[in-house]
């Protein structure tokens, strides 16, 4: 039986940070470019692509806050909620940025990610 796979996107106004997790392993990190400047099926294209990959649907979690940089990647309706597509289902989960304690090296820190991945069993 293979795991299921949680992606979490976390638009921010700067970038757009991804973490997919399939059976409490890591296997895609990603900082991507703002959300602002991408295409409008980017965001699906990219889901899309990572389902077919693994052959299996995803259950994404996209963070949310007032900021609403999420808007441009079309991942939810009028209504505010998640989108669900043949390949990914998509829940909305409210994000509280918080101040960085320190810079760290790399991709930076996907701590708050992993946190609403892990909020992201009802999605199942």
């Amino acid at each position: 039986m293979t795991h299921p796979i949680t992606v979490t996107i976390a638009p921010e106004p700067s970038r757009v940070r991804v973490l997919a997790t399939q059976g409490g392993q890591d296997i895609l990190k990603a900082v991507l470019g703002p959300a602002a400047t991408t295409h409008p099926r980017a965001a699906a294209t990219l889901l899309e692509g990572l389902a077919l990959w693994y052959h299996q649907p995803l259950s994404v979690v996209l963070c949310v806050d007032s900021s609403d940089d999420s808007s441009a990647l079309d991942l939810y309706d009028g209504l505010g909620l998640g989108r669900r597509e043949l390949h990914y289902e998509v829940g909305i989960a409210a994000s509280v940025r918080r101040p960085r304690r320190r810079p760290l090296a790399g991709l930076g820190d996907f701590r708050e990610l992993r946190q609403m991945s892990l909020g992201s069993e009802w999605l199942r």
